[in-house]
C-alpha cells in the first residue's frame, strides 16, 4: 500500500472489529502532543498517581 492511499478503506478495515479500547488507543498513539508527552517524561514518571498515563485518561484512581 502506499502512504498516499491513506484514506483507502482496505487500509483500515481491521477497525471494523476493533473493540472501543482498541480503537481509542490508535487514536491516541497518533497524537503528537500525546506521543511528546510519553517521549519526554523520566521512566519512572507512572509510578506516581499524576504521570502522563493519567493526565492522558489512562490510569484511574484507586
Amino acid at each position: 500500500m502506499s502512504i498516499y492511499q491513506w484514506w483507502s478503506q482496505d487500509a483500515y478495515q481491521y477497525a471494523d472489529t476493533m473493540e472501543p479500547a482498541g480503537l481509542a488507543w490508535e487514536f491516541l498513539r497518533r497524537n503528537p502532543d500525546y506521543r511528546i508527552a510519553f517521549d519526554t517524561a523520566p521512566d519512572q514518571a507512572d509510578h506516581g498517581t499524576d504521570g502522563p498515563a493519567r493526565r492522558w485518561g489512562l490510569r484511574f484512581p484507586g
